[in-house]
């Protein structure tokens, strides 16, 4: 009660007011009521943002790259040149932001991206024509959410999270903004970026698209007006963000060298050049340490001359490839993709690549009626897409199935070999829906018991992990840590399969981690947990975003309010009503672990 009186202080002071009546419920109101209320009415809004004249101010500030020129920089694609005007206009009507506009080059390459390194900038995204108050023609910034934090531009995967929460709260125009926004970075950047900042120019992330249109897509309202052939506004838009995914598929994921022709899986493998600049300064001084000894340079002048190509060290290029294709895969950092990431066709790719397949598939064949015109205006039919996906749902099978552990794993497209890493990501598969029920059966009784620990779903399993010393410190996306996207996919993929008693369990130790952090921590929602002590306050790398707030939370972290949304809605009534009194999980279940009625819905859920 103390800790709502002071969140709601705090938030009548953000108003203005200097007194405010408050109804005795709202301090005993229900936690997890409270906060999935937050989510929707506060936290959403408070991570919005969109890139024009208005929302420059807040969105070209960036704490991750410490050793450039930070002056406010936006870059425009190239050919977009009202784009450029605008911006233009805006360095000149609003001096204060000492905003600098630069166009980029028709063809980026990784030379061009590591030359700008020095000069970070905010990349534009899509922006709609509107009339001013004065009947003058100008551009507003498409919205978008971003994670939180630190992170203040649009991520690639979190996007697709977030989206999956604005959905739930009803927030669909600004759902379909986030897709609109990826459609504009396929067309002008030529892939989803790992963000909208200028040194992620080469990197992607793991690819969503498809499912992320379509949960919009199912949602919008009727069209008004069709078309001879049925086809509305709707359809129209579906067919631009396929276009767009196609395009993607083609030209990021199945060209070389993320494609690899001998095994015909893709992998994680960026084209950066360098030291990755969104680091602290020191963050790479123990990798360059050793080099510049032998030559008796200190770290800096090393790094300098490392930079520049005066001198030329093979051994470290393939160690910030490496690197560089652990932040394209999103789970920076883990001892799974150590010295090794860019080899790896990895089970979690592929299963997106394989639903990018199935999904393409479907929308032609059910939305299309089999008869789709790309961009190049060839016609497009459904069968060689499912051929695409049965093709590589033998290759994940012969590749990355284990049948005697019951799990999926990585292959080393270098060392031909399976790699041995225990991964959540081997649930994606479920998601996807790329295994068989006997393979689906083997994973949740043989590898999910490794996994399933009080608080939710572990990122890896500590066998895997292996020991931690002072030399070999904890990374954020191994055991003991959880994050929502690993949670999220793994109900989707249980309840794929009719695993949905796994699927509510799983659900109910994740909203509890949530919860009981929230009440106890005066309403903190954070990026992640460490799932086995139920604590966020994390001594790791990067620390823990969304931990860092005055009195109220304003924002959460963009994936983990979106894990909260969507695992109540596995809950029973029960479940929810057991979850707002913070039971934990293990007295919830070993009540009735007999019958496991109380994980089963009633006649009306």
């Amino acid at each position: 009660m103390l800790s709502n009186l002071l969140q709601e202080l705090a938030l009548a002071e953000g108003y203005g007011r200097k007194h405010v009546v408050l109804d005795e419920a709202r301090l005993n109101e229900n936690p997890v009521d409270r906060l999935s209320r937050m989510i929707k009415y506060l936290f959403w809004d408070g991570l919005t943002r969109k890139i024009d004249a208005e929302g420059l101010e807040v969105i070209c500030a960036d704490p991750k790259n410490s050793t450039a020129d930070h002056s406010p920089r936006i870059y425009i694609p190239f050919g977009e040149d009202e784009i450029f005007q605008y911006y233009e206009n805006v360095a000149i009507t609003r001096p204060h932001l000492k905003l600098q506009v630069e166009s980029l080059p028709k063809d980026i390459t990784p030379e061009y991206v590591k030359s700008i390194n020095d000069r970070p900038g905010i990349l534009t995204l899509a922006m709609t024509k509107h009339i001013d108050d004065k009947g003058n023609n100008t551009f507003k910034g498409v919205p978008f959410v971003v994670p939180g934090g630190r992170f203040n531009e649009m991520y690639g995967w979190d996007s697709y999270f977030e989206t999956l929460g604005l959905v739930v709260d009803g927030r669909l125009d600004l759902a379909k903004g986030m897709v609109d926004n990826f459609v504009y970075e396929i067309t002008h950047y030529g892939k989803i970026l790992n963000a909208n900042r200028s040194y992620y120019l080469t990197r992607s992330q793991p690819p969503f698209l498809t499912d992320m249109a379509m949960k919009v897509y199912e949602r919008l309202p009727p069209n008004e007006n069709t078309g001879e052939d049925g086809k509305g506004e709707n359809e129209k838009w579906l067919a631009k963000v396929i276009c767009a995914a196609i395009k993607e598929y083609h030209t990021v994921w199945m060209s070389e060298p993320r494609y690899d022709p001998v095994t015909g899986l893709s992998r994680y493998y960026p084209t950066g050049l360098g030291i990755p600049p969104e680091t602290e300064a020191s963050h790479f001084d123990h990798v360059i340490l050793p080099f510049a000894d032998q030559l008796g340079l200190s770290i800096k002048e090393y790094a300098a001359k490392y930079q520049n190509k005066e001198i030329l060290e093979p051994q470290l290029d393939e160690y910030f490839l490496h690197d560089r294709a652990v932040r394209e895969s999103g789970h920076d950092t883990t001892y799974r993709f150590e010295k090794r990431c860019a080899y790896l066709a990895t089970i979690d790719l592929n299963s997106l690549l394989y639903k990018y397949e199935i999904d393409i598939c479907e929308i032609i064949k059910e939305i299309f009626n089999n008869h789709f015109v790309s961009n190049d205006g060839t016609i497009v039919t459904s069968e060689v897409w499912f051929e695409r996906a049965e093709l590589r749902k033998e290759k994940i099978d012969k590749y990355l199935w284990n049948e005697e552990k019951g799990l999926y794993y990585d292959y080393n497209t270098v060392t031909c070999q399976q790699s041995v890493y225990e991964s959540a990501t081997a649930f994606w598969a479920l998601w996807a829906g790329c295994a068989s029920y006997e393979q689906a059966e083997k994973l949740v009784k043989i590898s999910l018991p490794k996994f399933e620990v009080l608080g939710g779903l572990m990122s890896g399993t500590e066998e895997s992990r292996g020991s931690i010393t002072l030399d070999r410190p904890n990374r954020q996306w191994d055991y003991p840590f959880g994050w929502a996207p690993h949670q999220i996919m793994a109900w989707r993929g249980l309840e794929n399969y009719g695993f949905m008693t796994e699927a509510r369990r799983l659900a109910y130790r994740w909203c509890y981690t949530i919860t009981k952090s929230f009440v106890d921590f005066n309403g903190v929602v954070p990026e992640k947990y460490d799932i086995v002590t139920l604590n966020h306050q994390l001594q790791v790398e990067y620390g823990n975003v969304g931990t860092d707030f005055k009195f109220v939370p304003r924002e959460g972290f963009g994936w983990m309010n979106a894990s909260y949304q969507l695992g109540l809605s596995y809950l029973t009534t029960l479940m929810r009503r057991a979850l707002g009194a913070c039971t934990n999980p293990e007295v919830f279940f070993n009540r009735n672990r007999t019958t496991g009625d109380i994980i089963k819905p009633t006649l009306s859920e």
